[in-house]
């Protein structure tokens, strides 16, 4: 599974979404957080107008009430944001609910989540190392993630085609990018 995760900083998320679309990315996260909730949902709403017939489906970023005034495929939720049960018990059968995960012990906390994307698995520069980042996983995190968690786990931080076979090694069912696509969908 591709994950094609949005920053309107470095690509137009409009455009992006169109070319990731006809390449048949699985999944688009919409994450600009710092979009109020009516320019955010404009942003969504132009994602799927694009994606619209594709298998692509287009999640928004901690925002279930954007996600479900505009009718995207799901949300994604942050380590922070309201548990997985009570999404669910807002949203219609079939709504996709991820979870972000940065350290093993996390996992537990997303229970009944459709899939987790768990990083910074590899030095980003969208996320810089800093005292209140989490720790860098690499790989070894990252399979400890996989073997721990009940649904799919896509990596995320610093994917580079090279390091896709690793990601893979370690049990992964694929990877979200920001930079990955940036050049490919621009």
């Amino acid at each position: 599974m591709m994950c094609l995760v949005t920053d309107r900083r470095r690509a137009d998320p409009v455009q992006q979404a169109r070319r990731a679309a006809e390449a048949g990315i699985d999944l688009i996260q919409v994450r600009e957080r710092d979009l109020e909730a009516a320019a955010l949902a404009a942003l969504v709403a132009g994602v799927l107008a694009v994606t619209r017939g594709s298998r692509t489906r287009v999640v928004v970023n901690d925002r279930l009430d954007v996600a479900l005034a505009c009718g995207a495929a799901g949300v994604h939720l942050r380590g922070d944001s309201i548990p997985v049960s009570a999404a669910r018990r807002l949203t219609r059968a079939g709504f996709l609910i991820g979870c972000s995960v940065h350290r093993v012990e996390e996992v537990e906390r997303t229970a009944g989540a459709d899939y987790l994307i768990a990083g910074t698995v590899f030095p980003t520069s969208s996320k810089p190392a800093t005292p209140t980042q989490p720790p860098i996983l690499g790989v070894e995190g990252l399979a400890a993630i996989v073997s721990a968690a009940p649904a799919p786990v896509l990596a995320i931080g610093g994917i580079t085609e090279d390091r896709i076979e690793p990601i893979t090694a370690a049990g992964a069912a694929g990877f979200a990018a920001i930079g990955l696509f940036v050049e490919r969908f621009k």
